[in-house]
Formats: C-alpha cells, structure tokens, sequence
C-alpha cells in the first residue's frame, strides 16, 4: 500500500524547534520524526510514500537528496576513508514522491492534493507524522478488511496527567476524574482509507471534520483501539520525553529491531462491498 504523510504543518505548539525547521524534521537521536514513521511503515512492507508537503518542505526534499546512509547502518571503514562499505541500507528500496500542498492547506486539502498520485491504489494509508508507536501495523489492517468499511483510524486511550469534569448547568461539578479512567478514546491520526474516501470530501473540507461525519452517517467509518505504546511530538515537552527515552535506550517504536514483528496482512486482497 502507499503511505501518505502529512508533512505541511506549522507545528506551532512546537514553536522552540519549529520555526527553524519544519515539525516532521525535528531529530529524535540521530534521525527526524518523520524518518522513524517512514522507518515503521517499510517495516511492514510498505514503502512507497507521498509527502504531503508545506512548510519549510525544501528542507525535507534537502534531507533526502543528500540522505546519508552512514548515519544509522553499520559500515566497513577502510583505506583512510577511501573505501566506505555498507554492510546494509535504509531506503535503497523506498519509493518517495514530493509533493506541494500548501502553505496554509488543511488535511483534506493535502489529501485531496495527492489524490492523482493515488491512482490504481484501492487502500491507501495515511499519518499525521507526528506520532510515534509500536502498533502491529498488519493487525489493524486485517481488521480494517475484516470490518469492511470505507476509513478506520488508531484509537488510544490517553495517559495524560489532565483530568475530565463534568459539569452541570448551574457549574457545580458532578464528577472529575483522570482522562485514562474516563473510557474516552482520541483519534491518533494513523489512518487505512479506501479510495471511496475521495466521495466524501468537499472543497475544503478538514478530514476528520465534515468527511468523517459523512461516514459516520453511512456506518462506514471504523476504529482500531489500541492500549500499547504511542506519544504524539506535539509540544517541547512530548519532545524531551521522547529524546530521554531514546537516551535510555527505549525505544518502543524502533520496530525493525525487534524479532518477529514483520508480519503480512492476510486479507490484503479483500473485497470491498458497500
């Protein structure tokens, strides 16, 4: 399947990195955010990827064109440096298109960009780049077939120190509790679509907004929860988290390391019925 990343936002609540480089180029350890959920996917055998991108998106087209492979695989150094030998690669088989959606541009409207480059492909994945996890990939898609729908998205059950109220009319509380004790589930922005998304968007519609609600209404839009591990780089603070974790050498996301974790989906060639 292709892999669209949305990688044109402001990433204003990350602002201290941010307005120097684009969000998805922010370096957890010696490789940018956008690298590890690009790393995750070719994982599972998905590695044909559309960048959807806006802001300061010169600076990732720059990353990959002088992409250095030495950085993050192992080599036979010898002759002074004359001679540099890889003993294995990152993305010699990645397939990557670059592509301008806008400065300003929503989801949808990114989406809605690169459709063209989405021709042929029936299912397609998608991600807001910014979140980091260790999903079984192949299991969310064989129950994104099993489910038979148009959209399904990673559901999680935050662990965020911030408590839910309840409130009644006059203000007085009826409950408060911590967000993970309140059964409340956030949409991750790991998304499996159909190519039947596209009817159900509009001229500037956001993707979770109006088109969503569209499916919902249709009872064909479906989720995938999930209680392992994932963190969204959203602000400093989701950022030094990440990086001490990474210094301590955990690094749940870090898939391809792991043994047995590359799996096929077997219902990649379902049927789809409306």
């Amino acid at each position: 399947m292709k892999v669209v990343l949305f990688c044109g936002g402001l990433g204003m609540r990350l602002r201290e990195y941010s307005e120097n480089i684009p969000k998805p180029m922010v370096m957890i350890g010696y490789r940018p955010i956008l690298w590890k959920i690009m790393k995750y996917y070719a994982h599972y055998g998905h590695k044909d990827f559309i960048l959807c991108l806006g802001y300061k998106g010169d600076m990732i087209k720059d990353y990959f064109l002088n992409y250095n492979e030495y950085v993050s695989n192992d080599f036979v150094f010898s002759e002074g440096g004359k001679d540099l030998h890889l003993l294995n690669s990152d993305i010699d088989d990645w397939k990557i298109t670059f592509v301008d959606t806008g400065m300003t541009s929503n989801i949808g409207q990114r989406l809605k960009a690169v459709q063209p480059y989405l021709e042929g492909e029936d299912v397609f994945l998608a991600n807001y780049s910014d979140g980091l996890t260790d999903l079984p990939l192949d299991k969310m898609i064989d129950h994104f077939y099993a489910k038979n729908k148009i959209a399904s998205f990673l559901a999680y059950q935050s662990t965020q120190t911030f408590h839910v109220v309840k409130l009644y009319d006059d203000d007085s509380v009826d409950s408060i509790r911590p967000i993970a004790n309140s059964g409340l589930w956030i949409n991750c922005g790991c998304f499996i679509l159909r190519k039947e998304i596209f009817n159900y968007m509009e001229e500037g519609d956001e993707l979770v907004e109006k088109p969503f609600q569209r499916l919902i209404a249709e009872h064909q839009l479906t989720a995938y929860r999930y209680n392992g591990f994932w963190v969204a780089m959203d602000t400093f603070k989701d950022k030094q988290l990440l990086d001490d974790m990474h210094a301590k050498g955990n690094t749940p996301w870090d898939v391809w390391r792991k043994p047995n974790t590359k799996l096929v989906s077997s219902k990649a060639n379902a049927p789809f019925k409306l």
